[in-house]
């Protein structure tokens, strides 16, 4: 039987060979704005050519992250973002199936419902019993913080100039935004970017107790990229280009595309749980869990946070006959320092509605905490030639809560397994979110 699981888990978890690549998935995302081989984003190589003059070459490196530094906000919120919000994938519950206590050596059933799916019930497995499964989550990243990942539209502009002898030569304060008066020009970008993630985890739980169980999980994830970005220079006016892709000043190449793809797979970050049960009580039930996430996957790869992480849960479940609803209310703390610790609350129930068979669906929610580490650049302020705005991005600076609906079945199968299907429903937009996240897996309980 363990042979058989194992080799299920190597067939399962690996639908692509492992590779390594000269550039981690971050860095891909990070090049979609290069233009030019090896050189920082946004640098205008046309602009830097070494046939141009002096004064023209200058212009090369005024969009640059290091020159104008709402340009490198931008793209490090774009590409942290991502990073962050792959990484905190949901892990479902590691306690299904029929849960047991012993009296007088003899085991008693303390549930009916083989039990949720993306939420915790109070019950333990029982002294001695275990439980092995393999489950597989599919998801397609589809907007960010409800703005298309298709069709991102980003500003970027230039730096605001201030050399000896500058307003002097400008008859005007170069200290003021736009003065020169080729600080106007503005670099337009739409990002078309197509994240898919497939999560497989192998998971076991042991009942040490009556009342405890431990779990550990293993995640194996595949991640996909295809991004495609496409850009064009809006100067301001003259009959003359300073910034510029390719060309000359008198006949500019104003626009550029770039197209990335690459792929990763590997570990995942790893947890440990354990689930306290405190009381059990024929109408309801209460335990604590806390849970441990290691950082052992690659973060530039999209693989795992970089961070430790850890969850605590309170966990209150009840059975009315073949009814059984939960609640979970708890914590989790992330160490990252781009990312947010946040409070979990998730409701529900699952529910016997033929022999065998298992309805589960749950509201599952994380709040965040404190005002988002992911910061948005300020919109940038023009003075000359007259007073406007242009804001970096249509990406709201908002809180990154997270509400899915969960919506499944648990059919027992002959032989001690359990197959579990269910699909993970985004209920507002806050994030990095899919417009559906499917979960299949097959448990074997002994």
């Amino acid at each position: 039987m363990r042979r058989a699981l194992l080799a299920l888990a190597l067939l399962w978890a690996a639908p692509v060979a492992a590779r390594g690549q000269e550039h981690g998935l971050r860095d891909k995302i990070s090049q979609l704005f290069i233009f030019g081989p090896g050189e920082d984003p946004l640098f205008l190589a046309g602009s830097a050519g070494v046939n141009n003059p002096a004064s023209i070459r200058a212009h090369g490196n005024h969009f640059i992250p290091s020159a104008a530094g709402q340009n490198g906000g931008l793209i490090s919120f774009l590409v942290n973002a991502i990073s962050v919000n792959v990484s905190n994938l949901p892990i479902g519950a590691t306690s299904g199936g029929e849960t047991f206590r012993f009296e007088a050596g003899v085991p008693v059933r303390t549930s009916t419902s083989a039990g949720p799916i993306f939420a915790e019930r109070a019950q333990t497995m029982g002294r001695g019993r275990a439980l092995v499964g393999i489950g597989r989550n599919t998801l397609r990243f589809t907007s960010l913080r409800g703005v298309p990942l298709s069709n991102n539209e980003l500003f970027f502009t230039h730096q605001n100039v201030d050399f000896d002898g500058c307003s002097q030569q400008q008859g005007a304060d170069c200290k003021q935004m736009g003065v020169p008066n080729l600080e106007n020009d503005i670099m337009q970008f739409r990002l078309n970017l197509d994240l898919s993630i497939d999560v497989t985890t192998v998971y076991a739980t042991y009942g040490v107790f009556d009342n405890l169980d431990v779990a550990v999980v293993l995640p194996f994830v595949n991640a996909r990229m295809h991004g495609q970005s496409d850009a064009q220079i809006i100067p301001f006016g003259g009959p003359t280009a300073a910034h510029f892709f390719s060309g000359t000043p008198t006949n500019p190449v104003l626009s550029a595309s770039r197209t990335v793809d690459g792929s990763a797979f590997g570990i995942g970050d790893i947890a440990v749980r354990a689930k306290l049960l405190v009381r059990d009580a024929p109408g309801a039930s209460l335990a604590l869990l806390g849970q441990a996430r290691f950082a052992t996957g690659a973060e530039n790869d999209l693989l795992g946070s970089g961070a430790f992480a850890a969850r605590g849960l309170a966990i209150l479940s009840a059975r009315i006959k073949n009814f059984s609803p939960h609640g979970n209310v708890g914590y989790v703390y992330r160490a990252g320092a781009t990312q947010n610790s946040a409070v979990l609350a998730t409701g529900g129930f699952d529910h016997l509605i033929a022999n065998g068979v298992t309805l589960a669906a749950d509201l599952v929610s994380e709040f965040q905490v404190g005002r988002s580490k992911l910061t948005l650049p300020l919109p940038v302020h023009y003075d000359a030639p007259f007073q406007r705005t242009v804001v970096p991005t249509s990406i709201p600076d908002t809180r990154d809560d997270i509400v899915n609906g969960s919506f499944g079945f648990k059919f027992l199968a002959p032989g001690g397994f359990t197959i579990v299907t269910n699909a993970l429903v985004p209920l507002n937009r806050d994030g990095l979110r899919s417009n559906l996240i499917l979960t299949g897996a097959v448990e074997f309980g002994f």
